[in-house]
């Protein structure tokens, strides 16, 4: 997915947003040739749209200020140095309708990440024309929501198999409406895997994991400045969504291969993954160590990921149930990948093969738990084995 910056004068933050033009002084040979070789690598292109906002120094804003909401005195609140479009202006919806598809059917574009960042404050309508009239400081909000899901309907019946993510500072606009009409949403512009433990546990409560936006951040995340092992970054995207937020020409050539593994566990477990029930292993035990899993909906395969999420009180760790597994099955209880160095007090399933355990016992006694650090993870695998 090409992001922000590849349209009119949008060389920062100030100018250009709503000029949903391809800017020949960032890509003087246009898109399509990126797009081609985005697919000629087996994959599908995508690309950044932020529809309902506009930069002052933008050529649409410029000639159209009547598009603008406003509290009705000509006043309007920035953030980002950006405003809010009027999407019941009259032309204003024609505009990015015939921006949007035109560049889609162009490009052949399969995804649009569907950006949000403002927050929409003193919204009226402006005049429409210089002489006012009754719509002039009418309360938007109501309006402008019912025009944003007739473009997304647009979009959709036009083109029936795009993909469009609801972003809006991550997940600022994650709600039933706008559900029925996107594909994915973006969890949270925090992309760090320790803070995201929490948020996309509580984000998958609403939603089921293959709709919520996960994604491998570089080593040093820009929002925290943390810097994390690869193996729990990839461990909190693998459970949704997966995608990678990285410039992967500054990793090395073993974090390369290292997610290149990673990635394709999570293809090899993506039919689990987004298929089966998510559960949860809530205790008031220890909470430095989470425990969430999928169980197919047969009870034959499940997968676990234990997170530790602090510094553990007790070492080692009291043995914790295994929830949504049949209870008249036997189990084979195995790592799903490597454990990371320095594991203190190993159990028995983490060792090479792993153990068989009736699924009575893994759904009441569990497993018993090593010690797993704060920011590490363990992914267990669970497959029913079959009755002798």
């Amino acid at each position: 997915m090409l992001d922000d910056g590849w349209f009119g004068s949008r060389r920062d933050s100030t100018s250009g947003l709503g000029d949903w033009q391809v800017s020949p002084q960032a890509w003087p040979a246009g898109l399509a040739p990126l797009a081609e070789h985005v697919r000629g690598l087996g994959m599908e292109f995508g690309l950044w749209f932020e529809p309902e906002m506009v930069n002052r120094d933008s050529e649409v804003a410029r000639a159209h200020p009547d598009w603008i909401l406003s509290d009705g005195a000509g006043g309007a609140v920035e953030h980002r140095d950006q405003r809010v479009l009027d999407l019941t202006a009259p032309g204003a919806w024609d505009y990015l309708y015939d921006a949007i598809t035109g560049l889609v059917d162009a490009l052949g574009i399969a995804y649009i990440k569907w950006d949000h960042n403002s927050t929409i404050l003193a919204a009226g309508h402006m005049a429409v024309g210089t002489g006012g009239g009754a719509r002039h400081g009418a309360p938007a909000v109501h309006d402008q929501t019912l025009a944003l899901y007739r473009l997304l309907d647009a979009l959709h019946e036009r083109f029936p198999d795009l993909d469009v993510e609801s972003c809006a500072g991550g997940g600022g606009r994650i709600d039933m409406g706008i559900m029925e009409r996107t594909q994915r949403v973006w969890a949270s512009d925090c992309n760090d895997a320790h803070d995201r433990a929490d948020i996309n546990r509580a984000t998958m409560l609403l939603l089921p994991p293959e709709l919520v936006g996960t994604h491998v951040g570089s080593g040093r995340d820009h929002t925290s400045l943390r810097n994390l092992d690869l193996p729990f970054r990839a461990g909190q995207a693998l459970w949704g969504h997966m995608g990678v937020e990285w410039d992967l020409r500054s990793a090395s050539q073993e974090d390369k291969r290292a997610l290149a593994a990673l990635i394709a566990v999570h293809k090899n477990l993506r039919p689990l993954l987004h298929a089966g029930e998510l559960v949860h292993a809530d205790t008031d035990e220890d909470e430095a160590v989470r425990i969430e899993g999928v169980v197919s909906p047969d009870r034959t395969d499940a997968l676990y990921q234990l997170t530790g999420l602090a510094q553990t009180t007790t070492w080692p760790g009291a043995p914790r149930p295994l929830p949504g597994l049949d209870s008249a099955r036997i189990y084979h209880v195995r790592l799903a990948t490597p454990v990371y160095e320095g594991l203190n007090y190993p159990a028995a399933w983490t060792r090479p093969g792993g153990v068989r355990l009736p699924g009575s016992y893994l759904t009441t006694t569990g497993i018993a738990l090593p010690v797993i650090h704060p920011d590490h993870m363990l992914l267990v695998r669970v497959t029913a084995l079959e009755a002798s």
